[in-house]
């Protein structure tokens, strides 16, 4: 596996200096002729050159995973962050600049989040490498073809990133020459169907010429299911309501009068939607090619029932390289992602009899708001306010952990009454007071649930808040983020981290893809209805949980609620709520479906986190509220791109 990830680290990161523009790729080509004087002729001479400057293509990928890059982790609702920390070990490491997003603080003098240029600088070094590659001597055609499509792959990546934060955007066909005059550099911004329709071209063009798969030494670089899949989101982005025919943005328009929300017809509003359904399916015909399936655990240890599906839940997040990990974004920097993974858990090696206390750990203070709980399902797979046996619970009542739930709770010791009977995603995924947490150990043959932690963190109990420094912050931890396989040795060690790339993509995410684009193009009744279902069901199935159809026609208050287009947009809204939860993807589904006025008014609730008793301490206290409004839907554009380039309208209410 080291010898895996140093040739990851060798291929991406060749050019990751290169992060300023045209100047900077000249700078660090380390490319030298004769006279000294490096150029991008020099730099296409031969092979081994070249794929430098393939590099530097990758190097400009964005950082998913990492909290100070990446906005639908700290700046989303599903996790929040302590506010106001400041001792260097966690605020170095693992920074909190994007929960500012999260509490409405986003501005256009120096918005959070700004990657615009750098965007654009990536896009630069794709035509450079486009211009030029043919010119190398020492490569195969074939090569070539595969290099020039992935170089139009991140365009198209590169672009979108840029569409679904900013809207529309100046799209990039070829890049100016560095001599353009003023005039030419002073670009407007293009209409969101023009901005989307070539991201999708570039991806039409790269898919032909890229390999099916690739081998150990090339993860992290495209293929063409990679491609097909993220063509699939791409596709259902631009058909959903914050993109498609948005009347809401429809006074965005330019100096020369161009619309760039345009008015459509309902039946051009159904074409994307038939599109992407059209996309999603290609993809997972790609995918089955490949030999892409849901991951199950691979049993290397005696487990029972409960436990191995708990590997398996957390593994199709952690477990490296997994069956169902269509890409793995290796641009994420492996020391942020196991710092994050080493500073935010609950220190639950404490309660052991050799404690540990390793200088640099679990600060515990990333939390996940309750509202974020009460949204898995419960045992019966239904949202709670659907099932029947929950209508006459009060959640945060207290009762005891019970052997039926010995391998979640903690047998004899009290918790909130939210934490009983729901699906096994619920407790795989949250860790919270009176939760069993499989991790750190070197051994998990036989494990029993003496043998499994447990987490006590009201006051008074070895997990409790120790200072303002550290968590609890909500009451609930992101358990799911964090690999099993993570190791302690003994007192006073460091922990060992297990590593694992960003699911940028994996199947689930496209099964559900497919699910929505078919629902919204047909209804639930419609020609591909018993695909929408059986792909559900895999994913529900691999959960532990029953159909859609069986959940609700059995244990609801509306049964058939399936059978309508609305009810059926809900149940798969909620699915990926939940299937996805914490890879930064609920950011960015709640904007384009236009949901996020509505969930961020539910505003950031924790327990009393302060509190000794198990009575005190299961009461909703408001951490923060979540102001959502139009503006917020899209980034403003930065007051310094605007004065440079007057071209530019900026976005709505900014």
């Amino acid at each position: 596996m080291f010898k895996k990830l140093n040739n990851i680290k060798a291929f991406v990161l060749a050019g990751v200096f290169s992060v300023i523009g045209l100047t900077a790729c000249n700078d660090y080509l380390e490319v030298v002729p004769d006279d000294g004087n490096a150029t991008i002729e020099t730099a296409f001479n031969l092979r081994s050159t070249a794929i430098r400057y393939l590099g530097t293509c990758y190097s400009y990928m964005t950082q998913e995973g990492v909290s100070g890059q990446d906005p639908a982790l700290l700046g989303s609702d599903e996790l929040a962050d302590l506010w106001g920390r400041t001792v260097s070990n966690t605020s170095a490491r693992v920074p909190f600049t994007m929960s500012y997003i999260a509490r409405g603080y986003q501005n256009a003098s120096s918005p959070y989040g700004n990657d615009w240029s750098s965007m654009y600088e990536g896009i630069r070094c794709c035509d450079i490498l486009m211009e030029n590659v043919n010119n190398v001597p020492d490569m195969t055609s074939a090569e070539k073809a595969r290099w020039t499509a992935e170089a139009k792959f991140l365009k198209a990546y590169f672009h979108f990133n840029l569409i679904r934060k900013w809207g529309p955007i100046p799209v990039i066909k070829k890049s100016l020459p560095m001599d353009a005059s003023v005039d030419e550099v002073r670009v407007f911004r293009d209409p969101i169907d023009t901005c989307f329709n070539y991201v999708l071209q570039l991806l039409n063009e790269a898919i032909p010429d890229l390999p099916l798969t690739v081998d150990v030494t090339e993860y992290g670089r495209i293929t063409q299911t990679i491609a097909a899949s993220f063509k699939a989101k791409v596709a259902c982005y631009a058909a959903s309501p914050l993109f498609n025919g948005n009347t809401d943005e429809s006074t965005l328009v330019d100096s020369r009068g161009t619309q760039l929300f345009p008015s459509k017809t309902d039946a051009e509003k159904l074409q994307r939607w038939t599109d992407a359904m059209t996309a999603c399916k290609e993809a997972i015909d790609y995918c089955k090619q490949a030999n892409i399936k849901l991951y199950h655990w691979d049993k290397e240890y005696r487990a029972n029932d409960s436990i191995a599906l708990d590997f398996t839940l957390r593994g199709v997040m952690t477990h490296r390289w997994n069956s169902e990990l269509i890409w793995g974004n290796t641009q994420s920097a492996m020391s942020s992602l196991n710092m994050w993974q080493q500073l935010t858990q609950p220190n639950i090696q404490y309660m052991q009899p050799n404690a540990w206390t390793g200088a640099l750990s679990c600060y515990a203070f990333v939390g996940v708001p309750l509202k974020i709980a009460e949204e898995f399902y419960t045992r019966n797979g239904l949202p709670i306010r659907y099932d029947k046996s929950w209508q006459t619970v009060n959640e945060l009542d207290v009762a005891k952990g019970d052997s039926a739930h010995k391998y979640y709770l903690e047998q004899g010791y009290e918790t909130a009454k939210l934490n009983f009977n729901r699906e096994p995603r619920f407790y795989s995924d949250l860790g919270f007071d009176g939760c069993k947490w499989i991790g750190g150990l070197t051994n998990y043959n036989d494990l029993t649930p003496k043998d499994i932690f447990n987490v006590e963190c009201r006051m008074g109990k070895a997990l409790a808040k120790s200072s303002q420094e550290s968590g609890p912050t909500t009451g609930y931890y992101p358990k799911k983020m964090y690999s099993y396989q993570n190791r302690i040795s003994g007192a006073n060690t460091n922990m060992s981290v297990y590593w694992y790339p960003w699911p940028e993509m994996r199947l689930a995410d496209l099964y559900l893809l497919y699910a929505e684009s078919i629902n919204e193009a047909e209804g639930p009744n419609g020609a591909h209805s018993a695909d929408m279902f059986a792909y559900m069901d895999s994913i529900r199935g691999r959960a532990g949980i029953p159909g859609v159809k069986d959940a609700w026609d059995k244990y609801s208050t509306n049964p058939g609620r399936y059978s309508t287009q609305t009810g059926m947009r809900d149940i798969i809204h909620q699915e990926r709520m939940i299937e996805l939860c914490f890879e930064s993807q609920r950011f960015w589904d709640l904007r384009r479906w236009k949901e996020a006025p509505t969930e961020y008014a539910k505003n950031v609730y924790s327990f009393s986190v302060t509190s000794y008793s198990a009575e005190d301490y299961y009461k909703k206290i408001l951490l923060y509220e979540q102001p959502f409004g139009q503006k917020d839907y899209f980034w403003p554009i930065s007051t310094y791109n605007l004065e440079h380039n007057p071209n530019l309208v900026q976005n709505i209410g900014w």
